[in-house]
This record gives C-alpha cells, structure tokens and sequence, in this order.
C-alpha cells in the first residue's frame, strides 16, 4: 500500500518516508538514552548532595522508592494520556517532564525539593517506558527485533556512564552540574519528536485511519471507538503471561540492586567493596542479554521462544542454588548467571511488539505489563528485606525467589504460542473491534 500524506492526499515519496524513519531511531534511541540516564546519574552523588543540604536516612529510602512506584503508577496513565493526543505527543510530554525534573534535580535547596523533582523525573521515565514498545511498533512494524537491540543497547550505556562520570563532573564543576548535564540528552531527545509531532495530524479518539508519523495510515486508531482497550487484558493469559516474564526480571534486579551487597557479605564473606563489585558483574551482563535476545526472539518460532524461558528459568535457579549451597565458592558465577537470568526484560519489550496487531494495542499492553511488572517488584523488594529480617537469614528470601522464578515456565509456554493479542481476545470472547 502506497504511503500517503492525508493532509493533501498524495504519496509520500521515498525521500520523506525514508527522512521520517531516520527521525523516528533518532528519536527512539535518545529516549532510551534519557531513560536510564536520569535513573543512574543521582545515587553517585548523594554524599556530596548531603554535604550543602541534610539528606535523612527517610529521604534517601523514600528516593530509592520512587522509581518502582512511578513506574507502576505511570504504566497505568500513559496509555489513557496516548489515546488522548496520541504517541508522539505523548512522548514529547514524557520528555518535558524529564527534561524539567532534571533541571529542577540540579538546582534544588532542600530534600523536599529533590524529591519533588525526583517524582517528576520518574514520571517522565515511567511513560517513556511504557511508550518505547509501541513508537517501535508503529514507525518499524517490520524491524522489531533490531530497532528493539538498537535502543537496549542505548539504555544499557547509559546506565553505566552516568556513575562513571558523575563525581569527577561533580569535583570539577559541582554535584548541581554533574546531575543537571544530562538533561542535554532529553532536550536533544526533544528535537526529533518535535518534528515527527508537526508532521503527524491529530486524529479525534475514537475514529479510524490515525496517520503515522511518516504519513502511513493506521488500521485502527481506537478499539470499539475510543473505549478504554485496558480492561480487556485482565482477562486475558497472554497478557498475564507477559507480565509474569517481565515481573520476575523485574524483581530480580531490584532486589540484586537492593539486597545483593548485603547478601554477599553474609554469606560469600567478602568485603563490601568487593561486593559492590560483584553487584557491578549483575549490571554488565544487561548489555549481551540487549545485544542477542531482541534480535533472536523476534526471529525463533514458538519452540524457540519457549527455550528461552526456559534458559531464563534455569540460570535463575542455578544461580540462586549456588547462592544458597556454595556462596563462597563462585560468587561472580552465580551473580553473572542472576544477571544473565534477566533476559526475560529483552525478551518480554520485543514480546510486547510482535503478540499485538497495532501500536495502539501495544501501548496498552505496555502500560499493563510494566504497571503490574513494576508493582510487584516493589513489594518483592521491600519483601525480600523483611524475610531476612524477620528470620535472620538468606535461606527463606532465596527460596521465595526460586519459587517465583519456577512461574516463568507456565508463563513461557502461554506466551510463546504464535498468536496476537487481539487474536486471543477474538478466539475467547468474540471480536476485537
């Protein structure tokens, strides 16, 4: 089908349609970049924060709490705010928020204020989350697996640049400029996202034929005329076995992030330097996993997706066994095979794109996932830390999380059939639209 400009009625010749991808990677990959960025380049700095202005114990958990809780907050919002102005505008509006939180971050007085602005950080990040999966969608239907390695990739680096950086920008310049530079990225983020939005004509919700950034016309712009889609993926196992995937990726970095050291020095008896190396081993093994798992999940069939589940389960498991049964033996092996074990989060992004018809399906499905996702990691968290409290070691915490690593097989096994989600929904409940 020719590509055409509905504003005038004429195809778009190849020249725009091909200037228009280039924006929309442009776009995709300095949003991924902000995403992460924003979260890493504030926990390098809280000691020198601490020195102009009194930062409680209260304060920096309450920092540390705010991410998952934004994140799971944000996954339900952003899907009602993108069927209002629709995608691209929705992103603008998520990078705005994290643009001004960061700025507000780099010039606050006080804890209230850092947290203020750390809330509007988050916020700007969680509906960036939830928006990646379908910009993918939507501007490279046919690319999925490769735009989805190209953006992992861009957050994978700029998870680890920002600690690289942060104190030697905060010792040369100050910590105000060390957090506040990275707002550069967001504001560059802006300019693509800015031009894609002008070419891309508002369309009314609830009416078919939206337009694509580049002119393409969309099958469906609303589900059963602009109706909340939201509801329907609660009742669906498909949608439910994506979130499991993504839940127990979830929940393992962020108890590795959180307890990991502490667990470390417990049992492994190394010292707590060395376990904040280690903990360092978690966070690399992100960057294969984001390099090799978009581009083989979008390629394998059902047997395949299934393997991969299954690869996860086992690393999972192996590497909490050994935690429990041989800690002072190999404790990088084991933390790098936990690492490795979070494949799931790759897996799960691509998952989004290719078990939906239409971007505005996989944005809801996106807000689902990582609303829910997210939600339980921050229970798990606080979880994990009051099972070892409560008894006084690590034994029941990393039985809790074997048990829940053990979810991921039923899961596998429903995600990986070959069908849509809103093909699912017609083969239980009638049509979709």
């Amino acid at each position: 089908m020719a590509r055409r400009d509905l504003s005038r009625g004429r195809p778009l010749p190849a020249r725009a349609v091909r200037r228009g991808r280039a924006l929309a990677l442009t776009g995709i990959v300095l949003l991924a970049f902000s995403l992460r960025s924003a979260v890493a380049s504030l926990s390098p700095l809280v000691g020198r924060i601490g020195a102009d202005f009194a930062l409680s114990a209260t304060a920096i958990g309450l920092i540390a709490a705010i991410p998952p809780a934004c994140f799971a907050v944000f996954g339900i919002l952003t899907p009602r705010l993108e069927r209002r102005v629709e995608l691209e505008r929705a992103t603008l509006f998520a990078l705005i928020l994290i643009t001004a939180g960061l700025v507000a971050r780099g010039l606050a007085t006080g804890a209230p204020a850092l947290l203020a602005a750390t809330i509007v950080v988050f916020a700007g990040v969680g509906a960036g989350n939830v928006l990646l999966p379908p910009l993918v969608k939507k501007h490279f239907p046919h690319r999925i697996g490769p735009v989805t390695t190209v953006y992992l990739c861009a957050m994978a680096a700029s998870t680890f640049l920002p600690p690289l950086v942060a104190v030697r920008v905060a010792d040369a310049a100050g910590w105000r400029v060390s957090i506040g530079l990275w707002a550069v990225f967001s504001v560059a983020a802006l300019l693509p996202w800015i031009r894609l939005t002008a070419r891309t004509p508002r369309t009314p919700v609830g009416t078919a034929g939206a337009t694509g950034a580049v002119g393409t016309v969309c099958p469906v712009r609303a589900v059963g005329g602009g109706t909340d889609i939201g509801w329907r993926l609660w009742r669906l196992p498909l949608a439910w076995a994506l979130t499991t995937g993504f839940a127990v990726s979830a929940v393992l970095a962020y108890t590795s992030f959180a307890w990991m050291p502490q667990l470390l020095v417990d049992l492994s008896g190394v010292t707590p330097a060395t376990a904040g190396a280690i903990l360092s081993v978690f966070a690399v093994m992100s960057l294969p996993t984001s390099l090799v798992v978009p581009l083989v999940a979008a390629r394998l069939g059902a047997a395949g997706i299934r393997a991969m589940f299954g690869m996860s389960v086992l690393l999972g498991l192996t590497a909490l066994g050994g935690l429990a049964f041989l800690p002072e033996v190999a404790p990088w092996l084991w933390v790098a095979l936990l690492g490795l074990a979070t494949l799931l989060f790759p897996l799960t992004l691509v998952l989004l794109g290719v078990r939906t018809r239409f971007h505005e399906t996989t944005t809801a499905l996106s807000g689902f996932v990582q609303s829910v996702g997210y939600g339980i990691a921050s229970v798990f968290a606080f979880g994990v830390g009051s099972l070892h409290a409560v008894t006084g070691g690590w034994s029941v915490p990393l039985v809790v999380l074997a048990l829940l690593v053990l979810a991921v097989l039923p899961a596998g096994i429903v995600a990986s059939r070959p069908e849509t989600v809103e093909d699912a929904w017609q083969r239980r409940h009638g049509p979709w639209t």
